[in-house]
């Protein structure tokens, strides 16, 4: 059986449960929330010494790290990834917007916002930049969701899994997700896909 590590409250996590949830796939899950040290133990840096969440430990026990990566392997014959090479690069264009200009902004201001840890980050000079940067990623969502019902076109594939991970707890961050009625109704497609679980499942919680 597949083993996840994975974060229960990040985005970056999220979307992989998420994919595992979409293809009903089995997986042992081994939870590290922030703060826990599960990532800077030896023993994980013996298995990712970059200490991220989240990692795929397959059957045979290789890794996979990242989790973009992660959802590629994963989604390989299913029906989030196409066949096809340049609706594949399609996705891989989506996914890299995602973890350069998305989640950069989107994720970092919602965890600075929500972890006490980050308190001390709480500053106009470190918010503002981030607020409208995410802005600026959620626009570009909008204008292409405002023309197809998924971020690639008529179906939800490992893109539109990508995005959802941090696009749909935004509000964590402060951003008006009111501004932008196509990126909400995208949100809610993905939220009716058969299978779609919350951010707070992991398998095998009471």
């Amino acid at each position: 059986m597949l083993t996840l590590y994975s974060m229960p409250s990040s985005g970056n996590s999220y979307k992989v449960r998420l994919l595992l949830a979409f293809l009903g796939t089995p997986y042992d899950h081994i939870g590290g929330e922030y703060g826990s040290g599960l990532t800077d133990s030896d023993a994980f840096r013996a298995l990712n010494p970059a200490g991220k969440l989240p990692l795929l430990k397959l059957e045979d026990g290789r890794l996979i790290a990242e989790s973009n990566a992660i959802l590629l392997y994963l989604a390989r014959g299913t029906r989030f990834l196409p066949d096809d090479a340049y609706e594949q690069a399609h996705c891989h264009q989506w996914m890299f917007f995602e973890q350069n200009s998305h989640e950069t902004s989107i994720a970092v201001r919602a965890a600075i916002l929500t972890y006490p840890q980050r308190a001390h980050l709480r500053t106009p000079d470190r918010l503002d930049p981030l607020l409208e940067s995410g802005n600026r990623a959620l626009s570009i969502m909008e204008a292409q969701l405002e023309k197809t019902p998924f971020l690639t076109g008529d179906a939800p594939t490992v893109a539109d899994i990508s995005l959802y991970g941090y696009t749909h707890s935004a509000e964590k961050g402060g951003f008006d997700m009111q501004r932008f009625p196509a990126v909400n109704a995208w949100l809610d497609r993905i939220a009716a896909e058969p299978g779609h679980v919350p951010l707070a499942f992991v398998p095998g919680a009471a």
